[in-house]
């Protein structure tokens, strides 16, 4: 049989058979098959499957493991290149290319374990699905003879949401970016009111796009602060419009604070909102319909401090765990990052410090406390 990569021979059936009995005879081998939860299947030599645990039996969908034995990786997960030539996976032309082959070709030649990432194209009900999997051949000996274990790991997901990430950020910077420039010109020419508010919007969104980078990476370095002086009275305006619409509903009633003190802060004010805002946006949904939270600004020394309160209580079981990432009292997809963000964005951006407390008697308050002097002006 010709071959376009790894050797084309499989064993006899007798072999086969031989093969399969010592797999399945040895306590190590039978141990992983139980125990690992990802998906695992046992090779031989010649790359054909002599053993596969329930994880990827439940994957492709199979009755009994004997539906698999014998056949190659490719063959078994419908790769559409596997009937390119007689001998099937690893032998077409499609194959030196394939990360699962690679790594289980590599890992044979070498005696060593192989990782690769496989962009598998598979035929699934009639259709052809793209598949991301994460693949590691992992030589062992039984009965004197080797074998290769099988990790693999659908990362599929992952990998279209990264790439998804990349683009929309390449596009809606580059489609900001113009109306960011358009926006400066029109405020040149025009000074109406209207083309002030048009500027400054772009600006905000302009930041918006480049903390939410920030936020999907965790990668803070990429965000470089925009230092300005603004007063507590500033500050407080510009969250006072924030929450000027629809998101103060059912009743729910915003107090701000009577007195303004008379301080100004060096603050990048795009990434102060965003923390600000999250603040108040978490005490709001944690506040039952016809309830308050009370916003205070205070000046302590040579620091500014934030302070968001509700009548809610954290429960103490969540209360260690409260700014980490994904994590979240609600059990609804995408939350777990507004406190997380503040975290991030508060503290290694802003060089501020984010805290709270939660009681039975007090409640919850939130404090985002910051250095009044920071960055250049």
């Amino acid at each position: 049989m010709e071959t376009r990569f790894a050797p084309a021979p499989r064993v006899t059936e007798n072999q086969l058979s031989i093969e399969v009995r010592w797999v399945s005879g040895s306590p190590v081998v039978t141990g992983l098959l139980k125990t690992v939860s990802g998906l695992l299947a046992i090779l031989d030599e010649h790359r054909q499957i002599v053993a596969l645990n329930e994880s990827f039996m439940k994957m492709l969908d199979l009755d009994s493991p004997a539906e698999a034995l014998g056949l190659r990786p490719g063959d078994i997960l419908r790769c559409i290149h596997s009937g390119g030539e007689p001998a099937g996976c690893g032998t077409t032309e499609f194959c030196g290319s394939c990360g699962a082959a690679v790594a289980i070709v590599a890992s044979l030649g070498e005696d060593r374990p192989v990782e690769r990432l496989c962009a598998l194209q598979a035929k699934m009900n009639g259709e052809d699905v793209d598949l991301v999997l994460m693949v590691r051949s992992q030589p062992i000996r039984v009965q004197g003879m080797r074998f290769l274990l099988l990790f693999l790991k659908d990362i599929t997901q992952q990998y279209r949401y990264a790439a998804l990430e990349r683009t929309f950020f390449h596009d809606v910077s580059n489609m900001v970016g113009i109306l960011l420039g358009s926006s400066e010109l029109l405020a040149k020419e025009d000074t109406c009111r209207s083309a002030a508010a048009v500027l400054h919007a772009s600006r905000r969104i302009a930041d918006e796009v480049a903390i939410q980078r920030v936020l999907s990476s965790s990668r803070t370095g990429s965000y470089q602060p925009l230092w300005r002086r603004y007063t507590a009275g500033e500050i407080l305006d510009e969250l006072r419009a924030f929450f000027a619409g629809p998101p103060v509903e059912e009743g729910k009633r915003i107090v701000y604070p009577g007195e303004i003190p008379d301080a100004v802060v060096t603050t990048d004010s795009s990434l102060l909102m965003r923390v600000l805002s999250n603040m108040v946006i978490n005490a709001l949904e944690a506040t039952e319909p016809g309830g308050e939270i009370r916003i205070s600004i205070d000046p302590e020394g040579e620091r500014m401090v934030f302070s968001v309160w509700n009548e809610a209580v954290i429960p103490a079981t969540a209360r260690k765990r409260i700014f980490q990432r994904n994590f979240s009292t609600k059990d609804q997809p995408g939350r777990g990052i507004g406190t997380y963000s503040m975290k991030l964005l508060g503290e290694e951006l802003l060089g501020g410090s984010v805290s709270f407390a939660s009681s039975e008697d007090q409640g919850t308050v939130f404090r985002f406390s910051i250095p009044v002097h920071h960055g250049s002006t």
